[in-house]
């Protein structure tokens, strides 16, 4: 063979010989594309898959008379009546969700529907119960949202499909106090956000208006910051990667979960409470929810307060602004 021809086959050789390069890139995109997966899949399963310890309703309210001392005799004399009740109903996904009831001590077509933040349960809700049983003479109903307190499910749902849940608790809370009633929601901190989503919705007649308190503008809004904050992590990528298994796994995406995108559709009244010192949802977000929601409604910014702490530090005031807000929308209150 002649040299030309021997460069030929060698150059063939050459040319079809694998790119070590090319492979070298695919597999680095693959390694990263798999680490951001992995890294997507475990945010999930940190944010909506906490580990909630074992429940003791006893342990409960007893912290809630620690906390709240003006309370216990309030609490005692409930208990002691048996009158914090259990009741349960079955999801629009075949989950059995739980739910405490009290009745006001004279009889009143007043409900307050209290709904709890993340990783709480129904008796969080207490202090507010408190505020409308004691203060208002209010009945109550408290639900325990999916997959906290005694409700069933596998995750947290973050307040987006927690809202189809308290519209079903809202109906049940009706008909269990007679009917005719003027019920109110009050939810804290993720408790606020399912609130705000809430009233976004074609609601029952008998809702007359709403109190949030601390809650986000949106799920995605509240990841992000906890990433910066907590991780020093920006949001892009691993939350839009999030987003996307949310969205196949879970049925619902961080940003589709809006509460600023519901109060825009509420008609009915709320009142925006928060704490001035709020860094875990930031005060920022209860101005943007305010500028947001059509009238009527109104504002309290508690002086001072962190993050749900609005009603600890100031139990008088907030009393006080919770009373004057309800009696513009409720009979004789």
């Amino acid at each position: 063979m002649d040299s030309v021809g021997q460069d030929l086959k060698d150059n063939s050789k050459v040319s079809t010989s694998p790119s070590w390069r090319k492979i070298g890139l695919v597999v680095f995109v693959v390694v990263i594309l798999t680490g951001l997966v992995c890294g997507s899949e475990y945010m999930i399963r940190v944010a909506l898959q906490p580990e909630m310890g074992a429940y003791n309703e006893q342990e409960r309210i007893n912290n809630f008379r620690n906390e709240y001392g003006f309370g216990a005799p309030w609490i005692d004399s409930i208990q002691a009546a048996g009158g914090l009740r259990d009741t349960f109903l079955i999801n629009r996904k075949g989950e059995r969700l739980h739910a405490y009831y009290v009745y006001a001590d004279s009889l009143t077509n007043k409900t307050a529907v209290l709904v709890h933040g993340y990783t709480d349960c129904a008796l969080k809700m207490l202090f507010i119960g408190y505020l409308y049983h004691h203060d208002l003479g209010f009945n109550l109903l408290l639900p325990d949202l999916h997959y906290h307190g005694l409700s069933k499910g596998k995750y947290v749902q973050m307040g987006w499909l927690d809202r189809l849940d308290v519209l079903q608790w809202i109906e049940f809370a009706d008909s269990l106090f007679g009917g005719n009633t003027q019920v109110v929601v009050h939810g804290i901190s993720m408790g606020a956000a399912t609130t705000m989503m809430v009233s976004g919705e074609k609601v029952p007649e008998c809702v007359r208006c709403y109190v949030e308190d601390c809650g986000f503008t949106s799920v995605w809004d509240e990841f992000a910051g906890e990433l910066r904050k907590q991780y020093g992590i920006p949001p892009f990528p691993i939350l839009h990667t999030a987003n996307v298994i949310s969205k196949i796994q879970l049925g619902w995406s961080f940003g589709e979960a809006s509460s600023l995108r519901q109060v825009e559709k509420c008609s009915l009244p709320m009142l925006f409470i928060h704490g001035e010192k709020d860094d875990y949802v930031p005060t920022e977000m209860v101005y943007q929810l305010y500028e947001a929601k059509p009238q009527p409604k109104a504002i309290w910014i508690a002086p001072g307060s962190g993050h749900a702490m609005s009603y600890h530090d100031h139990p008088e005031e907030y009393t006080r602004q919770v009373r004057q807000f309800l009696s513009s929308y409720l009979d004789d209150l």
